[in-house]
Formats: C-alpha cells, structure tokens, sequence
C-alpha cells in the first residue's frame, strides 16, 4: 500500500519507518530539513514541505495513495490545517493524530476517518493496524510473536473456535473473544457495548459482528488475515 505521513517527530517518523519496513511506500513529510535528511534512510521517500500549502499539496500524488496520516505533534494550527486540507482534496482515507480533547473535537467536525492517541498507541499497534486488513488492536510481545484483536472473517462466522481449525490450519492461539451489541439505556439511547467472554471455549460459536483475540508468529497472523 501506499502512504503519506506527514510529521516526523517520534510518532511520525516511527510510524513511517514500520510502514516503509512492512514493504509499503510511504512517503513522509516535514518543514525541518534536519529531519528530512536523518529519516530518509528509513523511510521510501522524505520531503521537506509545508503540508499546510494548498498548491505545494495538489502536487503530492494524492489519487494513487492509499492513506494520509496527519501526525503534526507540536503545532495545533498546522495540524486542523493540513488535516482539513487534505479532506478537501478527497484522499481515500485520512487518519489525524490528537493533541488534546479540542483538538479532537475538531478533527471530529472536520471528518477525519481515525484518529490516534500516541501517548495511549504505540507507532508499532497503528504499523500493524494499518498493515493488516481486520486488526482492532495489537500487542507486540517481541519481534517475532504478538497478541492481536481483529474482526472475525466472514468465511468463519457460524463456527465453533474448534471447527474454526484456526489452530490447526494457522497455528494460532485463540485467547478469547468479544461481543459487540448494543443496548438501551435508561432515557432510551441506544450505546454500543463490548463484552469480554473469558477464556476462550472450543465451543464457542464466532459472529461476523465479534472480534476473536490471538495469539501466534507475526508471520502466522499476516496469513490467517490474508486468507
């Protein structure tokens, strides 16, 4: 896949240089030449540029990218402009890093479709986010091994754990699994809720609508996703 990362400080740049190691194209943005320069060895292609300017922008290739993530860590103003920026030349799908509940908000009315907490999210849980169709979530326990929260395949839905063969086809471990519904509350809104289901049972039966928790290689879970 191909993205545009724009902020190189800590978050930024380290999300950019999993992508790129990950086998993606990326392509990451900053004013401060000084960062440009160190990062350009660890990332596909870095380019000093004022990502709040209209015309420099339009000349980024916007249709043939996949992701922009707007990860301007220090300047508010910059960020809410680039961001709306961005939403208004229509790219596929636009993520935007929060500095604080303000600024969320208005990344919220400006129709970000994600947006990240670094100080909650590590740049490795949205590297592997982004890199894998269907992971919610993801704890890196090493280089090799991880624990991940990913949506249940449509191909699985209406199986039990066990006839899932998740384990015996992927090696995978299924630690648990959650229910997303919905319910009433007492004025009559309608909230999501998430229910944790313990250790996970052989005879559990998966809905398309639940997440499953696994555990396995890295090089296990890229599979069981792609398949």
């Amino acid at each position: 896949m191909k993205y545009i990362v724009v902020g190189l400080g800590s978050f930024g740049a380290s999300l950019a240089a999993k992508l790129t190691e990950a086998g993606n194209e990326v392509i990451g943005i900053d004013t401060n030449m000084d960062r440009v320069d160190h990062y350009k060895e660890y990332i596909s292609h870095t380019i000093c540029m004022d990502a709040t300017d209209e015309f420099t922008v339009a000349g980024l290739p916007l249709k043939d990218t996949d992701m922009v993530v707007v990860a301007i860590g220090e300047d508010k103003g910059a960020s809410v402009m680039a961001t709306a920026l961005f939403k208004n030349l229509q790219v596929k799908k636009l993520i935007s890093r929060s500095i604080d509940t303000l600024h969320e908000k208005v990344l919220h009315a400006i129709g970000v479709d994600e947006i990240v907490h670094p100080e909650e999210e590590s740049a490795e849980r949205w590297a592997k986010k982004l890199c894998l169709k269907g992971v919610v979530d993801s704890f890196e326990l090493n280089d090799d091994y991880s624990i991940v929260e990913v949506s249940v395949p449509l191909k699985l839905h209406g199986k039990t754990i066990k006839d899932s063969n998740i384990r015996e086809q992927y090696n995978l471990l299924v630690l648990t699994t959650i229910a997303n519904t919905t319910e009433r509350t007492i004025v009559g809104k309608v909230k999501n809720v998430t229910e944790v289901k313990g250790v996970a049972n052989p005879n559990s039966v998966l809905n398309k609508d639940d997440l499953i928790v696994v555990y396995g290689a890295n090089k296990d879970i890229k599979k069981f996703l792609k398949d």
